[in-house]
């Protein structure tokens, strides 16, 4: 009835899924999209009307297809936005969150332990390690950093982080760290192993806003030609095992498909960037 009378009224023929929202039913009662197209002709001195129905699903998946390609290039122009901003700020933000943490490190070590603003100030240190993870993740997102792969223990890497890891995770998480003594050494960037660990850890701790136990271990493992991750593109031989895991909520099967999106999260508004994962 719409299509008719809009046809009498202004000649449109066609009722299209944008206008209107046609939907008819396929025989198994799937739903489908529809275009109705009209036509008019006289018969026997009677007015009749004439309509052709077709499916217009592949044009609807066109569409969509070009807005998800379209959405994708906007990504990445934030993302090369963000690594140029990141790039002209970053060393000069980074020593104002060595002096931020700095202080907070002396004002912490001159209260006493009973002094009520400790809480205020431990938040304080807490919020500037936040910010220096996300530098860190704008820098590598702009392909800003300078990377320096060395020959790295990767125990002690873990060990290094352990205090910042403390500081960003809070108080009602134990953190519980499972060392292989006899871990080979290993050919990384320290910086990039840094930023793996915190944003692991990171989203394991949103993951338990209640608490819980976060726990880091490292082993030697070999692969073969049988393992799983050789069909990922991973060559068979001797590696490091480095496993983040926690007691929290998981991930439902939605959240999982976009795991590595850039901008992709979870989390109100205000409260996180989409890129920690997407930086792993």
């Amino acid at each position: 009835r719409d299509g008719i009378a809009r046809f009498l009224s202004t000649g449109r023929r066609s009722l299209d899924w944008q206008g209107i929202q046609v939907e008819g039913l396929r025989a198994d009662g799937t739903a489908v999209p529809l275009e109705v197209s009209f036509g008019e002709a006289v018969f026997e001195g009677r007015r009749i009307f004439t309509g052709i129905v077709r499916d217009i699903s592949d044009r609807i998946l066109a569409q969509e297809a070009v807005r998800a390609s379209e959405e994708r290039l906007q990504d990445v122009q934030r993302i090369e936005a963000i690594g140029r901003l990141a790039g002209g700020i970053a060393h000069d933000f980074n020593n104002l969150l060595t002096a931020i943490t700095g202080y907070a490190d002396l004002v912490l070590s001159d209260l006493p332990p009973s002094s009520p603003i400790r809480g205020d100030v431990r938040e304080i240190r807490r919020t500037a390690d936040r910010a220096t993870v996300l530098t860190r993740q704008l820098l590598a997102f702009g392909r800003r950093q300078i990377l320096e792969p060395k020959v790295l223990d990767i125990n002690r890497v873990v060990a290094a982080i352990e205090p910042m890891i403390d500081r960003l995770i809070g108080e009602t998480i134990q953190v519980v760290t499972i060392l292989e003594p006899r871990a080979h050494r290993i050919y990384a960037d320290p910086g990039q192993l840094d930023q793996v660990v915190l944003n692991l850890c990171v989203n394991a701790r949103d993951a338990m806003p209640h608490g819980g136990l976060l726990t880091i271990e490292t082993s030697n493992a070999v692969l073969d030609e049988s393992d799983p991750l050789t069909a990922g593109g991973v060559r068979p031989g001797r590696y490091v095992k480095l496993s983040v895991s926690d007691t929290g909520e998981g991930m439902d099967e939605v959240t999982r498909s976009h795991l590595f999106e850039p901008f992709y999260t979870t989390k109100e508004r205000g409260k996180g960037t989409g890129l920690g994962l997407a930086t792993v």
